[in-house]
């Protein structure tokens, strides 16, 4: 995020500055107090969420209100092509409100593209993305804003994975498949985070708009941190509470349902990872296979061995090849297993040798990518 520059001309007066940096007082000019105030950009993907998106739309209203002494604020909610009156009913909770705006895909296009829309139509110093469904309490928001502010980190997660963050009311099978992805995806990071997968982030903005985000699905959470750690920016992360709220509004509402897909979502999960570290989905299975052909092979020379002594015993230096042609008639499975084991072993790890070039590729490509579209906007 670019340097603020002071709200004082030379001479000591006001100068004309933009909405961003503060309203204007009843002569024209903007205050201090306002002008050295952030703005926030609140980005609230949707999904058939009518039972609900009034209701906590109004309690997410309230709690920025509440900091508005600290910062200006938008929202923006991503009306992601529901089938149900979500779009309607935010237009028209927007409808008297200035600073919310409600962007609409015609049909549903999945998280990411939600985000990325909501991203290219935030004006904020900062984006923080919340869940309409409110499982993180709103008060998350200013302790996200207030860790982005103090570390001036690229990233801040809210997790509750880590030490100080819990989880409850979630049913016990998507818990555990969650704390799993996530330990998975950190180890693919070699990083000490906890939480890759979550949604509910702080972003700076003007790093955010480097990364050229391409992801269409939930997959868009990791690779938002797999791009902030290839260009060293620093990803930090809040204690949080995850809690499941009853999943209608009011009794007489229908019940949501769940959208996850879990297949689809493991698979994202696995890709995640091949992209975070790929060299260990070739170079461990390698290891694997070398060890077991290794294994299977000592027994192939102990019953060559064995079988060439028993004829050394009938013959004065018998032919060696006779003796493996008696030890693979007693055990060809042992040769089998050796010879297979082998060549997976080392195709295997001449993947992970190629796959380690082509991240470095890769990792030299988008930094000069980065490095161009921080130059060209330098330029503007």
């Amino acid at each position: 995020m670019q340097e603020r520059i002071s709200p004082l001309t030379p001479d000591g007066s006001l100068p004309n500055l933009p909405y961003r940096y503060g309203c204007p007082d009843p002569a024209g000019l903007p205050t201090a107090e306002f002008a050295s105030r952030p703005l926030v950009s609140l980005v609230a993907p949707a999904y058939n969420e009518s039972a609900i998106i009034q209701d906590n739309l109004k309690t997410l209203w309230d709690y920025m209100q509440s900091l508005e002494s600290e910062y200006d604020w938008e929202m923006v909610v991503v009306n992601d092509g529901s089938k149900d009156d979500t779009g309607w009913l935010a237009e028209a909770f927007a409808r008297t409100r200035s600073n919310v705006r409600v962007l609409h895909h015609p049909v549903n296009k999945g998280l990411g593209q939600a985000l990325r829309t909501g991203f290219s139509g935030c004006n904020g110093d900062y984006i923080v993305v919340v869940d309409l469904d409110l499982s993180y309490a709103p008060e998350h928001i200013r302790q996200l804003l207030k860790q982005i502010q103090k570390t001036r980190a690229g990233v801040v997660a809210a997790s509750p994975y880590m030490r100080g963050g819990s989880v409850s009311n979630v049913p016990w099978l998507r818990k555990t498949l969650s704390v799993w992805a996530n330990r998975f995806l950190s180890i693919a990071a070699k990083r000490s985070l906890s939480t890759l997968t979550g949604m509910v982030r702080v972003y700076d903005a003007e790093f955010l708009r480097m990364l050229n985000l391409r992801s269409s699905g939930m997959e868009i959470n990791p690779e938002i941190i797999h791009k902030a750690l290839l260009l060293g920016a620093p990803v930090k992360e809040i204690p949080a509470h995850l809690h499941w709220h009853s999943q209608t509004a009011k009794p007489t509402k229908k019940r949501r349902r769940s959208n996850m897909k879990l297949v689809h979502h493991t698979w994202d999960i696995f890709f995640s990872g091949f992209l975070l570290r790929p060299v260990m989905f070739f170079i461990l299975p390698s290891l694997m296979f070398l060890a077991m052909s290794l294994y299977a092979n000592a027994w192939v020379l102990i019953h060559c061995w064995t079988n060439y002594q028993k004829l050394a015993q009938v013959t004065p230096f018998p032919d060696a090849t006779e003796a493996v042609a008696n030890a693979f008639t007693q055990a060809p499975h042992t040769f089998f297993i050796g010879g297979i084991t082998l060549v997976l072993g080392i195709q295997l790890f001449s993947l992970g040798i190629l796959s380690v070039q082509n991240k470095s590729y890769f990792e030299e490509i988008f930094h000069l990518g980065t490095a161009i579209y921080k130059n060209t906007q330098g330029r503007k």
